[in-house]
């Protein structure tokens, strides 16, 4: 790489917003060069996305602000190049997709650069047809983008910036929306394309374990503005960096430490494939035969009784079909399975925003079929995926305020109740903000917190850490967690593998709008068929201990969530 001009090339660069007392920022001094493939982590508020504006060029073409130091981007400063230019030679894909279509098609969507580029039909339809089979839509070039699946959205997205040949992609949090199976897939087809195409790829991502499925060059870590390191993935999982900033490190190198392993770069920990297995096999074994037996808890009563549950949007195709299941009083549910499979439909139909077709939905017992929503939602609350479609309030504090004043609460109690809620959210020093100022996962955050504040014996979340960091992700849960104690029984629709085995011992998953599976969540991620039908992924705790040869890797598992959830608590 050294004898090449870089690409990318920041010197001594920081960046302030007009609207922020501080710089966002600090002395960015970062080479990137063709070819090289660098992911991107940091705590959220670290400057990632700021830097990414810097590189496309929306800093300072749509974000104003204060630029000390240089910036060049193939050789030319951003005053030499118009956004339209840099578009040219640096291609982003957002996270989220919904917000980068332009057509009525996909074809349409892909086209459109060429179009405002007057490249002649024929040779438009021809470059579209080349670019989709590229990101594996060929065959949906006649489908609305509005009716794919999220990692189609995603490859169609990719497709529209990759029609300009640009030089550099640019993917920010390209797994926030994406099933565990459907994200591999994604990684592999980013891996793929910058290995055939030699493109220059920058991956801007929460979930770093699943980045590194695939090979990247380098890891950058950007903590408060700032690079606090810039090296491969077998140097900084051997630090405690990651955890010390708040980042989620692979799991696999969590349950290495906790072994005792003293990782160095020689083991080739960054990937699991590459980990010397025959020196660390020891120490996990010790490790294990260590480990107290785990005791299975008792569970409560029925609290909610789904029984053959179906219902269609459409008379083409059942969204649901015969699904029955309990959830015990006090229980952390998580309900998991392909982007599509009617798990959110499913909360729907709970909730009543949906009327089922067959079966019967029961709460402690008693038939809910004829409740109202205002009915259920006394019992039941809900937080939808999209945080834009459940805001209707201008103010952070009068939106999680909005339901305990319709409850008419004296408002000094509002005024706690809202406040805990919101410094548990991260959110607190934003009490007095407007929604409109804040990012898609701090949005998030206050869906969570207006329904935190209700107090619902029932608390249903869709995609609750989505976009989150691993301290914010954390909290989160904590918090969740902490109600969960007092009694409120929790059901989590997640792609989050993580959250999966470490806060829900229970796990449902749904395929195709039926029910395959329904027990242990450590059970169901290490069982390889279910995990294929429901495009959920092994965590790579089991993937270790059957490399290690240990005797009883779903047992690994299982220690090793006790092991986690133990030193949680004496925290």
């Amino acid at each position: 790489m050294e004898s090449k001009k870089p690409i990318i090339s920041f010197k001594n660069f920081s960046f302030q917003y007009f609207t922020q007392k501080e710089p966002t920022l600090y002395d960015i001094d970062l080479d990137i060069y063709p070819g090289e493939k660098v992911l991107i982590v940091g705590p959220s508020g670290c400057g990632k996305s700021t830097l990414a504006h810097c590189i496309n060029g929306l800093i300072p073409y749509a974000y104003r602000g204060t630029i000390s130091g240089t910036l060049l981007v193939d050789g030319k400063s951003p005053g030499e190049s118009s956004l339209f230019e840099r578009s040219k030679k640096i291609g982003t894909v957002l996270q989220d997709s919904d917000g980068q279509f332009v057509g009525l098609t996909v074809g349409e969507d892909i086209a459109f650069s060429l179009e405002n580029d007057l490249v002649p039909q024929s040779e438009m339809k021809e470059t579209v047809k080349r670019v989709a089979d590229m990101v594996n839509m060929g065959g949906q070039l006649r489908s609305s983008p509005f009716e794919l699946s999220g990692g189609q959205k995603q490859r169609t997205a990719l497709a529209g910036v990759m029609v300009d040949d640009v030089e550099v992609l640019l993917f920010d949090e390209p797994l926030a929306n994406l099933d565990p199976l459907t994200g591999k897939t994604a990684i592999d087809m980013i891996d793929r394309i910058y290995r055939q195409y030699h493109k220059t790829v920058i991956i801007i991502e929460h979930r770093m374990e699943d980045v590194l499925y695939r090979h990247v060059d380098r890891v950058l870590v950007l903590s408060e503005g700032r690079i606090v390191s810039d090296c491969p993935p077998d140097e900084l999982v051997c630090s405690d960096l990651l955890r010390e900033l708040g980042i989620r490190e692979p799991l696999y190198v969590t349950a290495l430490k906790y072994a005792g392993v003293t990782l160095t770069p020689d083991l080739h920990p960054g990937y699991l494939d590459t980990l010397d297995i025959g020196r660390v096999r020891e120490a996990l074994l010790h490790w294990q035969a260590e480990q107290p037996p785990h005791v299975e808890k008792e569970p409560g009563d029925v609290l909610l009784s789904v029984r053959d549950l179906s219902f269609q949007y459409t008379p083409r195709r059942k969204n649901l079909e015969d699904i029955s299941f309990d959830v015990h009083r006090g229980e952390m549910v998580s309900i998991v399975g392909a982007n599509g499979a009617g798990k959110s439909t499913l909360a729907k139909v709970i909730c009543g925003f949906c009327k089922e077709d067959a079966g019967d939905i029961l709460f402690d017992g008693q038939s809910i079929r004829d409740w109202t929503i205002k009915e259920r939602s006394f019992k039941i609350g809900y937080v939808m995926q999209n945080p834009n479609q459940m805001i209707s309030k201008s103010m952070i504090f009068d939106e999680v305020a909005l339901g305990l004043r319709i409850r008419r609460l004296p408002e000094e109690e509002i005024r706690e109740r809202v406040w805990n809620a919101l410094k548990i959210c991260g959110l607190y020093p934003m009490r007095n903000w407007p929604v409109a100022a804040l990012s898609y996962g701090q949005k998030k955050r206050v869906t969570i917190a207006s329904m935190l504040v209700m107090d619902p014996q029932i608390l249903i979340l869709d995609e609750p850490t989505a976009g989150q960091d691993y301290r914010h992700y954390t909290d989160i849960m904590e918090f969740l967690r902490s109600l969960n104690r007092r009694g409120i029984t929790i059901l989590m629709i997640t792609h989050d593998m993580h959250l999966m085995l470490e806060y829900t011992p229970h796990a449902i998953v749904i395929t195709d709008g039926k029910k395959i599976g329904d027990g242990g969540a450590v059970e169901i991620l290490t069982d390889a068929d279910m995990a294929e039908r429901a495009n959920l992924k092994l965590t790579s705790l089991y993937e270790l201990a059957t490399k290690a040869r240990l005797p009883d890797p779903q047992g690994f598992v299982q220690q090793f969530i006790d092991h986690e959830e133990g030193s949680r608590n004496e925290g």
